[in-house]
């Protein structure tokens, strides 16, 4: 997904604002398996998917929780580390080979201050990870395994074909028997 694309996504923005954005953004590349973000350290750059997937995960004492995917489109950053300058509790990992739009944190900050587009942009951008979070919280809360994976199965139908069913028994908070139960009720 090219740049411009993603940058709409968020939240239209004038011609002048989008290139002053579009000009403090390189383009990386990673293998599979490669560790995008680290838990425990300060992340100083965030990250816009232009192709693959990743998976945000915590370490746990029975192995890793896996709380989000992202993909195409989607925009990776330590949300503790950008707003407080803290470490983060996050890993993210590349689960195929994947490419990305990066920014510095500090380049996108000077940006906020200097041009109210792009501050108006970001706030967007917030407001909208906000509700996913909120989502995924309330999803976990009050929904049951089967409605947790049948909501994955409608919005996000390609996940399955594209990450492993251990990956996704840990996004549902269930265990990978459980997840093969559940398949086999749903056929």
């Amino acid at each position: 997904m090219e740049i411009d694309l993603i940058l709409d996504r968020f939240y239209p923005l004038p011609l002048s604002s989008k290139e002053a954005l579009m000009a403090q953004i390189s383009e990386v590349s990673h293998p599979k398996g490669h560790k995008l973000l680290h838990a425990g350290r300060v992340e100083r750059n965030l990250y816009f998917i232009k192709s693959g997937i990743v998976r945000a995960y915590s370490d746990s004492d029975g192995g890793d929780v896996t709380f989000w995917f992202g993909k195409e489109g989607d925009v990776v950053v330590s949300m503790k580390s950008y707003v407080t300058g803290q470490e983060g509790y996050e890993h993210v990992e590349t689960l195929e080979a994947c490419d990305f739009y990066q920014m510095k944190a500090q380049h996108l900050g000077d940006l906020f201050s200097s041009d109210i587009h792009i501050a108006n942009w970001g706030r967007k951008l917030i407001e909208l990870e906000l509700i996913k979070t909120e989502e995924r919280l309330i999803s976990m809360q009050f929904k049951t395994a089967q409605q947790r994976y049948l909501d994955l199965i409608s919005d996000a139908p390609d996940l399955l074909q594209r990450v492993q069913l251990c990956h996704i028994a840990s996004y549902l908070g269930i265990t990978q028997v459980s997840l093969s139960r559940i398949r086999a009720e749903i056929r």
